[in-house]
């Protein structure tokens, strides 16, 4: 099973070729996707351009696929992963480390979530974003990238 991240799900919104090749190849119903990217995706179509246009894409595209939720297991999966990353790679003083983000080591928290939930489903995340190497240090998951 697949988890797509916004860069892969919004490519295949908008038919990007070889992502919809993929799909096809995998079948539908091993697509997935979460609560963060569902928001990502709204949020993208309403500052475009053709908001409304986009948006009936987005929605459509919102009720054909799985989507993942948040529960109180990904909470724990969020915040060890969250924790560990800055423990690893932040200030090694402690007061300093207590006041540094994930978002100074390039790490947004919506990616967090997103592999969070990856790691809690054991699905393979779908993503070009470059961060999810850094998190793979810390922990281990699988993660493929589909864009050419």
């Amino acid at each position: 099973m697949y988890l797509l991240d916004t860069n892969h799900c919004s490519r295949l919104i908008f038919g990007e070729q070889n992502i919809r090749q993929k799909v096809e190849q995998i079948g539908e119903s091993f697509i997935a996707t979460n609560l963060i990217v569902a928001g990502e995706l709204i949020f993208m179509a309403q500052k475009s351009e053709y908001k409304q246009e986009n948006l009936i894409k987005v929605n459509s595209f919102l009720t054909d696929i799985n989507i993942y939720g948040i529960d109180e297991e990904t909470t724990h999966i969020y915040g060890e992963l969250k924790a560990d990353l800055i423990n690893t790679f932040g200030p090694k003083e402690k007061a300093k480390r207590r006041k540094f983000t994930t978002k100074k080591l390039g790490i947004s928290d919506n990616d967090l979530w997103i592999v969070s939930t990856a790691i809690q489903e054991n699905l393979i995340l779908v993503s070009r974003d470059e961060d999810f190497l850094r998190i793979k240090q810390v922990q281990n998951f699988l993660l493929e990238n589909w864009i050419v």
